[in-house]
């Protein structure tokens, strides 16, 4: 019997109706859903699901985010299409299932022993030989012989004219049969389960009880009731986010236009979140000691939750998803980026918010991000790195090298690293009363890029979609950004600018030239007005706005100097900057109270980071810069809690699926044939085996079957 791709031909009905019943039940329209499901499925694998629209609107374009909401693949495995196709699978491979099993179970059933003694001769294995035995005889003994090899066998006495004789039929690997069952029922549960367990129930409550997702803010408690899920719902998969030394009982299901709170039977509270990381900064494991309080006996049942290895208490499974900030305080220093900020320090909480005014502008600090831990890759060949060899010279490539590096065992590969962890970082925003945000991303301590003088990183971006842009602040010896920060607020005081240039000039021009300090002092104050953004640079937009830095210095060459000339005079420009910005140094440190700098390779380090660090201030857009100054960790851990009554079937769907591939693809189905007649005294044995594949185990097994039975090896 051949399993049939046509579906379900009904006898009595209009030709439309006939033609979508035998589509609806066909094999090949079951291969096809399942196709979609599996494009579907690889689409929600790879697309994030359920992230805030503003997400998909910074990673597509708004077209394109649009489009894609519109036809729901932000949430695939609930969208009504997604549903829908599955629901049409299920009742495809059904129907398949039914159209087929009646005729696999009768053909289970069913010998073939009526088959034609002719007929045998047409099979590509067939044998004849003549045996020196009665044909009853010779049929029992093979048959008996058939039994013990693992085969069915029934014999069949015939006495009709001219075929009067005894037919031995067996089969074997009957299994292959009921692999088909197995395999399609497999799909058709697997289906199920992931129906029971997917948003499929949600919906129906969505729709019938009135329920609706919830799209505002503020507390938990005080979202209402028609955006709550009761603790008696049969299915949901939510996300539960706990903070050390708290419970909660209330789970948060994402739904593609807000949220559902889920009610559950306990609270879950976390004593203790532990977190181990590998050398590249990669978390390696993290578990949470938790206390499950029954909310309606009281009973405390602790559990320790790992990834991997869920706890389970009342039909609801708890796994470690992730963590977060549990809401650590922080304590910020302000450093003024502009001369009319003032320096000040303030404290929050990650995930609030604290007003600024800066003069008329009032700006919105809202806490984002705290990382206690930030492995960075500082080798030669890390793009970005110290070294940083992000451009390749040729002339240093040896393509056989390279293949062979690349080729073979993966241990191969020449991966140099350097990774070091550079201790914690802040992340915060910057809020206009517009409501335009920028992002910002400071370092806690200086990090040594392996350009001779510490940097604080001050990272900043104008979009979530963009990288950060570092701000390099050099350390001093103390490993302090004090020194920079009032070399700058200097720099912007045209008092201090003027004893800078007196000292530099007096430094500068010996005793017995005193024609030459008014020219010097006239080109260093020029020089430094101009890198102070004090005077107005050829740039200058409509507006008047003022730029500074090393820029302005460029600007100023080109239009006031000969091309000619421009690379000596901005040598000697150069020089001066530099002369009186040392200067200014010194003054600032001697008011700090700190040593002069001395002439040597780590002052000439910070002097020259200082210098582009300050040209490149000139373009911070905020008014201060906030370093994290110390702050007080607090974590969070998130759980996944799950009630899936579809699991069972789910993996009662695998099992069967496995086994039925594996009977479809290692069981051949075998059907044996033999034939006996008397003849001259003896009995005539005409053979034949049937397989559903041909493959070079069937011709070895009929060669063993021959010489068994008929005890020849010749056709």
């Amino acid at each position: 019997m051949t399993v049939s791709t046509q579906g379900l031909e009904l006898k009595s009905a209009s030709r439309h109706v006939r033609a979508a019943v035998e589509l609806l039940s066909s094999m090949r329209f079951s291969i096809s859903l399942l196709s979609v499901i599996c494009i579907a499925s690889v689409i929600g694998t790879v697309l994030k699901q359920n992230e805030p629209f503003g997400n998909y609107v910074n990673q597509f374009g708004p077209f394109w985010a649009e489009f894609f909401r519109a036809v729901s693949l932000y949430s695939v495995y609930s969208a009504w299409w997604f549903l829908l196709i599955l629901a049409f699978l299920v009742t495809s491979t059904s129907l398949c299932i039914a159209r087929n099993t009646p005729k696999i179970i009768i053909d289970l059933r069913t010998y073939k022993e009526n088959i034609r003694a002719q007929s045998l001769q047409a099979f590509g294995h067939r044998a004849q030989a003549n045996l020196d035995e009665t044909p009853e005889l010779a049929a029992r003994r093979i048959g008996h012989m058939l039994v013990g090899g693992g085969w069915k066998v029934k014999l069949q006495h015939r006495e009709l004219p001219g075929a009067n004789g005894w037919m031995v039929a067996a089969k074997a690997g009957a299994a292959n049969k009921v692999g088909y069952i197995a395999a399609h029922s497999a799909i058709v549960l697997v289906c199920l389960g992931g129906l029971l367990d997917g948003d499929l129930m949600v919906r129906a409550q969505m729709l019938f009880n009135g329920k609706s997702a919830f799209t505002g803010g503020g507390m938990m408690v005080d979202v209402p009731s028609q955006h709550r899920l009761t603790e008696n719902n049969p299915t949901f998969r939510a996300n539960l986010l706990v903070t050390e030394g708290t419970r909660s009982s209330t789970a948060v299901l994402n739904q593609s236009d807000g949220i559902l709170l889920q009610e559950l039977p306990f609270a879950v509270e976390l004593k203790k979140f532990f977190v181990e990381y590998y050398s590249t900064g990669m978390p390696k494991l993290f578990a949470s000691d938790i206390i499950i309080h029954d909310l309606h006996t009281g009973e405390k049942i602790p559990a320790r939750v790992e990834v991997n290895h869920p706890a389970s208490y009342k039909g609801v499974e708890i796994y470690q998803s992730s963590f977060d900030d549990g809401g650590s305080r922080v304590k910020l220093s302000a450093l003024p980026m502009k001369a009319a900020t003032k320096p000040f320090e303030i404290e929050g909480v990650i995930g609030g918010s604290s007003k600024l005014t800066n003069g008329n502008e009032n700006l919105t600090l809202e806490y984002t991000g705290l990382r206690v831990i930030n492995v960075e890759n500082f080798s030669a060949n890390a793009v970005g790195g110290s070294g940083s060899a992000i451009g390749v010279d040729v002339r240093k490539v040896d393509l056989r090298d390279s293949l062979n590096a690349r080729m073979g065992a993966a241990n191969k590969v020449k991966v140099n690293k350097d990774l070091r962890n550079v201790g914690p970082s802040i992340t915060y925003k910057l809020r206009d009363a517009a409501g335009q945000a920028r992002e910002f991303h400071n370092y806690m301590l200086p990090v040594d890029m392996g350009d001779g003088a510490p940097v604080f990183l001050m990272g900043l971006r104008d979009t979530p979609s963009e990288p950060f842009r570092y701000l390099r602040v050099p350390a001093d010896e103390q490993g302090s950004s004090q020194v920079f920060f009032k070399l700058r607020e200097a720099l912007a005081d045209p008092a201090v600018r003027e004893q800078a240039i007196a000292r530099y000039v007096a430094n500068a021009v010996a005793a017995d030239r005193p024609d030459l300090r008014d020219p010097l002092a006239v080109s260093a104050s020029r020089a430094l007005a101009l890198f102070a953004g004090a005077t107005s640079a050829p740039n200058a937009n409509a507006a008047g706005q003022v730029s500074g830095g090393l820029q302005a210095m460029a600007d100023f060459m080109e239009t006031n100097v000969p091309e000619a000339e421009r690379t000596k005079a901005g040598d000697v420009l150069v020089r001066i900057l530099n002369g009186t910005l040392f200067e200014m140094t010194q003054m600032v440190r001697a008011e700090a109270g700190l040593k002069p700098l001395l002439p040597n390779e780590a002052t000439q380090a910070f002097m020259s980071q200082a210098v582009l660090a300050l040209s490149d201030a000139q373009a911070y857009p905020a008014p201060m810069v906030l370093q994290l100054a110390d702050f007080t960790q607090v974590q969070a851990s998130v759980f996944q809690v799950a009630r899936a009554p579809g699991k069972s079937i789910v993996y009662l769907g695998c099992a069967l699926l496995i086994l039925g591939v594996f009977a479809m693809l290692y069981i051949r189905e075998r059907r044996l044939w033999v034939w006996l007649t008397p003849h001259d005294g003896r009995t005539s044995a005409t053979m034949a085996l049937s397989s559903n594949r041909k493959t070079l185990d069937g011709d070895q097994e009929f060669e063993q079957l021959k010489t068994r039975l008929l005890g020849t090896k010749d056709h």
